[in-house]
């Protein structure tokens, strides 16, 4: 950059590179105040988009290393908060965009050709780089196709999709976190070590057995109020149950991810948890606020455009709707299904490992 800048002097325009930053916004077009305002709101999004990337980035490499150092954990929800907070912000942004009117939007809305926010290559890449699979996208899409299309165009579109086919061949933050999670200490038996295997499977059936048998007196009680008959309530609870030992047991083998994750939320507590369990939360909190993002941008579209195909060819609000379906961190929330009250978990063995004692 020339300037004073140069020699470490910044001004405010020169450091934030306000110039050329300020130049594109389409006045250089003509663009009308609704229009230019329509382009100002997506280009912020498109800046959070990269920061995003920059933060989740950093937590699945610090996830994706083979051994975690304990206090890299702090730094890892620290992006994680920061990731959700930017999603908080921009679920607000989209109420300045409400300010925009039907006949506003459409007296503009035709110069945008074929132009969507589905071509957003950078939202594409954090969803890929968070772990959403194609087969939870809506029709199974891969979310590369359109940016292979796009290649053929030009120089930039092939360095586009080079990036997005990079982020897809490696572990996403989803996979990075199971691996991570799946060498919980469970009752103070470490992951690889001798008889781990059968401690581990032990807690799940002592958890299952607990589970099962919480469930049978509720559906007891439930009939005893006559809320439902006697067999319906016994029914519920025994597909509720089966779902626990799917979600513990998937294939008949014990997932010792899911069972860390298990020990994690149902000894929040342990001292040795403290910032495992932090981290757990702050990544379910950031998917929360994925979620209510996406309401927000289908009820800003619903209010602006009603029903309209989206300019991409999309279904537009039913389309947008469907996306605020998505989920990655489904285990992260199944856990909390099938937890137990605090009386009735299995006892915990080994409590000193944890830093735990009765004085705690």
């Amino acid at each position: 950059m020339s300037g004073s800048g140069s020699e470490g002097n910044w001004t405010y325009g020169d450091y934030l590179q306000l110039p050329a930053l300020l130049e594109l916004q389409g006045e250089d077009r003509g663009v009308s105040p609704d229009e230019m305002h329509f382009i100002i709101v997506h280009q912020t999004f498109e800046l959070w988009f990269k920061q995003i990337i920059r933060e989740l980035t950093e937590v699945r490499d610090i996830l994706a290393q083979d051994h975690v150092p304990e206090e890299h954990i702090p730094r890892a929800v620290d992006h994680l908060c920061r990731t959700t907070e930017i999603f908080r912000l921009m679920a607000n942004q989209w109420t300045v965009l409400e300010t925009l009117t039907p006949q506003g939007f459409l007296a503009f809305r035709d110069g945008l050709g074929t132009a969507s926010g589905f071509e957003s290559y950078q939202m594409r890449e954090f969803e890929m780089l968070l772990g959403l699979a194609n087969e939870d996208r809506l029709y199974g899409m891969d979310p590369i196709s359109t940016f292979r299309k796009l290649a053929e165009n030009s120089e930039r579109d092939a360095v586009i999709l080079a990036r997005l086919e990079d982020v897809a061949s490696k572990p996403s933050l989803f996979d990075s976190i199971l691996r991570w999670v799946s060498r919980t200490p469970i009752m103070g038996s470490t992951a690889g070590s001798d008889g781990d295997d059968s401690v581990v499977e032990a807690y799940v059936d002592a958890h299952l057995n607990s589970h099962n048998k919480l469930g049978k007196q509720a559906a007891a009680r439930m009939s005893g109020y006559g809320a439902s008959s006697p067999e319906k309530a016994a029914d519920r609870f025994a597909s509720s149950h089966q779902a626990a030992i799917d979600y513990l047991k998937p294939d008949g083998e014990v997932s010792r991810a899911r069972a860390g994750l298990l020990f994690i939320e149902s000894y929040r507590e342990l001292p040795l948890l403290t910032w495992p369990r932090t981290l757990i939360d702050a990544i379910v909190e950031l998917e929360e606020a994925m979620v209510k993002w996406r309401h927000a941008h289908a009820r800003m579209v619903e209010r602006i455009m009603g029903r309209r195909i989206g300019t991409g060819g999309t279904s537009g609000v039913d389309y947008l709707d469907a996306t605020s379906q998505y989920r990655i961190f489904k285990d992260l929330w199944a856990v909390r299904t099938i937890l137990v009250r605090p009386d009735s978990r299995p006892e915990l063995e080994n409590a000193e490992f944890y830093g735990y004692s009765s004085e705690n």
